[in-house]
C-alpha cells in the first residue's frame, strides 16, 4: 500500500513509517503540519522545522501545511496537505489518543484512504523497548510532573525508560507521553541514509516545563 506519513520528528511517528516499511509498504510522502499554536490538540511542535532534514535524509517528498493549531479547523489543515497526494493511506503513530486517532480516521474516510495505525492500543513499555533497539531517540520537551531541566537532552535508553516507569508510578505519567508529558526527536532510524547532528541547541525553561530547541542541524 502506498502511504503518506504524518512526520513531527517524534519517535511515535518515526516508528510507525519504520514499521510500515518492515510490514512491505511503501511510503511516499511525508506530511508535515505546523501549528502556530504550541498547544494544539492534533500535532507536536517542538523542533518541527527538522521534517526537512528527516525527509531530506530519508528520501522522501514533504509536504508542510501551516496551521493555526486551533482545535478542530486545524483537522481542514490536515486535509489541504492530503489532498493532492496519490496515495491509499495514511500512516499516524498514535497509540491511545482516542482523539487523535478518530479525527484522522475521519479524515481518512473522507478522502476514501485507509488509516495505518501500527502502534494503535500497543503496550507502551514494549513499544518504547522496541524503539530504543532501532532509533536513536532524545527528549526535547517536558510537561509533566516530576520532570525538569535535566530531562532536556537525555536519550532513550534502559535507564530513561525505567526513570519513566518511576514518574509513571508516582505522577501517573504516561510512559509513552500519550498525554503530551513530553516530545522526542529521532536523530537516526533504519530509513535515515544520514543521522541528524546536533550543531548548536538552547534549553529553555519556563516555570513548569521546558523545551530543547535545535538552533542548527546537519546530517552527518
Amino acid at each position: 500500500m502506498k502511504l503518506a506519513a504524518l512526520i513531527s520528528g517524534g519517535k511515535d511517528s518515526s516508528f510507525a513509517i519504520y514499521k510500515a516499511i518492515q510490514e512491505g509498504h511503501i511510503v511516499t510522502d511525508m506530511v508535515t503540519i505546523k501549528p502556530a499554536n504550541e498547544d494544539s490538540y492534533m500535532f507536536h511542535c517542538a523542533n518541527i522545522h527538522l521534517t526537512e532534514l528527516i525527509s531530506e535524509s530519508c528520501g522522501i517528498p514533504l509536504t508542510s501545511q501551516i496551521s493555526s493549531g486551533e482545535k478542530e479547523k486545524e483537522l481542514e489543515d490536515l486535509k489541504i496537505a492530503l489532498c493532492p497526494l496519490k496515495v491509499e493511506g495514511v500512516a499516524v503513530g498514535a497509540i491511545e489518543s482516542e482523539y487523535q486517532a478518530s479525527r484522522v480516521k475521519r479524515i481518512c474516510d473522507d478522502l476514501g484512504l485507509v488509516m495505518y495505525a501500527p502502534l494503535w492500543h500497543k503496550d507502551p513499555e514494549e513499544l518504547l523497548f522496541e524503539m530504543i533497539g532501532c532509533l536513536d531517540i532524545i527528549m526535547v520537551k517536558v510537561a509533566a510532573g516530576g520532570m525538569d531541566e535535566s530531562w532536556l537532552g537525555r536519550h532513550f535508553d534502559m535507564k530513561l525508560i525505567s526513570d519513566l516507569k518511576e514518574l509513571n508510578r508516582k505522577y501517573r505519567v504516561h510512559l509513552a507521553g500519550e498525554g503530551g508529558e513530553y516530545e522526542t526527536l529521532v536523530l537516526n532510524a533504519p530509513f535515515y541514509s544520514k543521522r541528524i547532528k546536533l550543531i548548536e541547541t538552547r534549553k529553555m525553561w519556563m516555570l513548569d516545563h521546558g523545551v530543547l530547541e535545535v538552533i542548527e542541524a546537519e546530517l552527518e
